[in-house]
């Protein structure tokens, strides 16, 4: 007996519009992620980075893209608190930001039946930024902490001899992860000094205290640890790291530490923060295949060269004496 060719078609028809119809209701149509049959090294997605980590995930994107040219990496750089409402909204499928996900934050997405991924990719170092002219470029956390506070609002509280007048804390941005790490680590929940001032980036925040010797800022290591980087030596002809001491009493300037490699390695420099890519992917996707190239040997050779420390590899220390 003959069958009709439509008769053959319809239960395939029926069967496959409820799969299309739970597709379409699972798809964020805000989300622009690309394809759903991107793979590790192909296809197009978006991701959010904390600015902070600018220089180094542009390098890193960038190299991924060479390598891989069917991948396409749509990186967005904002302050940390949009970076990590981007990934509960399923704007984009990965982040790269300072801190793991809060439990609050975890559990949402547990509502949406995933489970994040994170991957440790590096430790960074905070850089506390001062005017050439400025004299104290030595500093413990007990100062950072009272100046970040207002306790000590002037430059002679500090030290009688600095005669800059009153401190202006500079901050990267609002809501960034710079000002959530003092809050968090140095000021211990002490509410911040009224003469905070958000440069809204982190190279404002280098020339804004390169024009103003009463100015303090922080940036991360990445900003100016290359010194390959043309920006780099430029940024460092035109402010003053500081040094300083988890020490309350120093003994010598020796106890006073730059956030160099080897101090984040051995963990003696005392503003350090760990690095994560978090990705909200329930399958093998073009953002988790970059998470695991940004932890893996090329990637991480990238994280070295920045000046940050990378999360897996060999580091070999050298220590040198003095004669």
């Amino acid at each position: 007996m003959t069958v009709p060719f439509a008769n053959l078609r319809r239960p395939a028809l029926l069967l496959a519009l409820p799969a299309l119809l739970l597709a379409s209701c699972n798809r964020n149509p805000e989300a622009n992620n690309g394809p759903d049959d991107d793979t590790p090294t192909s296809g197009r997605i978006k991701i959010s980075v904390d600015e902070t980590f600018a220089p180094i995930l542009k390098s890193q994107v960038d190299t991924f893209q060479q390598l891989y040219t069917l991948a396409h990496i749509d990186a967005e750089y904002k302050a940390e608190e949009y970076v990590a409402e981007d990934l509960m909204s399923g704007k984009v499928r990965a982040i790269v930001m300072a801190r793991p996900l809060t439990a609050p934050e975890k559990a949402k997405l547990e509502k949406q039946l995933l489970i994040p991924r994170t991957t440790h990719i590096a430790t960074d170092g905070l850089a506390i930024i001062l005017h050439p002219s400025n004299p104290d470029s030595l500093l413990t956390l007990a100062q950072l902490k009272a100046i970040f506070t207002g306790q000590n609002a002037e430059w002679k509280q500090v030290s009688s001899t600095n005669k800059l007048g009153t401190v202006d804390v500079v901050f990267d941005a609002n809501r960034s992860s710079t000002t959530r790490y003092v809050q968090d680590s140095i000021t211990r929940g002490v509410p911040l000094t009224k003469r905070v001032y958000a440069a809204k980036s982190n190279p404002a925040l280098l020339d804004y205290v390169a024009t103003h010797p009463n100015a303090i800022g922080i940036v991360g290591a990445n900003w100016i640890s290359d010194r390959d980087d043309a920006a780099v030596q430029r940024f460092l002809k035109r402010v003053t790291i500081a040094s300083i001491s988890k020490s309350a009493n120093p003994a010598s300037p020796d106890d006073y530490l730059q956030p160099y490699q080897a101090y984040l390695a051995l963990k003696t420099y005392p503003l350090r923060r760990d690095v994560y890519i978090i990705s909200r992917e329930g399958r093998a996707g073009l953002g988790t295949g970059f998470a695991s190239f940004v932890a893996g040997t090329k990637g991480q050779l990238i994280v070295l060269k920045s000046g940050l420390m990378p999360a897996t590899g060999q580091t070999r220390i050298v220590t040198t004496s003095k004669k």
